[in-house]
């Protein structure tokens, strides 16, 4: 039996395949390589280079291939081209997931780990957000995942299979082995890092007058391997008969754009140079996770909750990898 990581040579797909096989699980990657990195995925992996959206490359690979459970991370994440370009995200996101879904009911799949975001909630009725509040994403991109979680919570009653659909907050760190390697670069620590060395002149920070301690937007930014920690816990509780469910994955607490930046000063022994910007459309002042119900649940406690220490990881890798996977 073999867990099929889609999206595998992507940041968070490479990382989920560095644990599982650490874990002793045998991994199936599949990824078109559009956004992903040929040399991010783990050699103890089989790697397929196909489309979730091709039916045909998945028939075969559920031929060959006797997959237990499937961890789904194929999709594109920039909020702000989802907004410029929603065909995109609907054609890729939904279309591919649908494609991949009917592929695996086929062939008998009972388990599927969706990685979903947080951004299915839109603009929160409070903070910190736990799972019973209402979805309202106000772009292409949340609108994508949560269309995805309506789709599986219909298959699962109609095909007998379960899922458990994880709602990330800010994803950041690194492994010795795997770290961000976006074009264009839109996360956070990444861009201040390009900044401190002076890769990518001044960093933006968008506003300065929200309603937070330093004026700055306080998001909940979660290590990497707490991520997918959560994902093979997931497993296990699929496994051992758990229902399908949804999980907020964060640290409860939150970090604002300023103290990140200052965590990245104390790291790198350098001064960040950056200045302010309008604030962009649909930002809010906070948001934060309650990970009460995957505590609770799952068992799953993040272990990387301080700044300092995620930073200090992404910077180890960004040092030995200047130029990404390229170099």
């Amino acid at each position: 039996m073999a867990i099929l990581v889609t999206g595998g040579a992507g940041y968070i797909g490479s990382v989920a395949t560095e644990l599982l096989l650490a874990a002793g699980e045998r991994v199936v990657v599949l990824d078109n390589l559009s956004r992903g990195h040929r040399a991010a995925v783990e050699p103890g992996a089989e790697f397929i280079a196909g489309d979730t959206r091709d039916r045909a490359v998945l028939q075969s690979l559920f031929r060959r291939h006797e997959i237990d459970t499937i961890m789904h991370f194929a999709a594109f994440a920039l909020v702000g081209e989802s907004v410029e370009h929603p065909a995109l995200y609907f054609e890729n996101n939904v279309n591919g997931t649908h494609t991949l879904l009917n592929a695996a009911v086929e062939a008998g799949v009972k388990r599927v780990i969706f990685s979903s975001t947080c951004a299915t909630y839109g603009f929160p009725d409070r903070v910190p957000l736990t799972e019973d509040l209402p979805t309202r994403p106000i772009n292409p991109y949340g609108l994508s995942k949560r269309m995805v979680e309506e789709i599986l919570e219909w298959y699962a009653k109609a095909y007998d299979f379960r899922y458990v659909a994880l709602r990330y907050f800010n994803a950041c760190g690194a492994t010795e082995a795997h770290g961000e390697d976006h074009e264009p670069e839109t996360h956070l620590i990444p861009n201040i890092f390009r900044a401190v060395t002076g890769e990518g002149g001044p960093l933006k920070v968008f506003g300065d007058d929200y309603a937070t301690p330093d004026g700055t937007c306080i998001r909940d930014y979660v290590h990497v391997t707490d991520l997918i920690d959560a994902h093979i816990r997931s497993v296990r509780y699929l496994r051992e008969g758990g229902m399908s469910d949804y999980f907020n994955l964060g640290t409860e607490t939150g970090n604002s754009v300023l103290e990140v930046i200052r965590a990245v000063e104390r790291v790198t022994g350098g001064a960040v140079p950056y200045a302010f910007a309008a604030r962009r459309p649909g930002d809010a002042d906070r948001l934060v996770a309650s990970s009460a119900k995957a505590r609770d649940v799952l068992g799953w406690q993040p272990l990387k909750r301080d700044i300092e220490v995620v930073v200090n990881d992404a910077w180890r890798w960004h040092q030995a990898h200047p130029a990404g996977y390229g170099g």
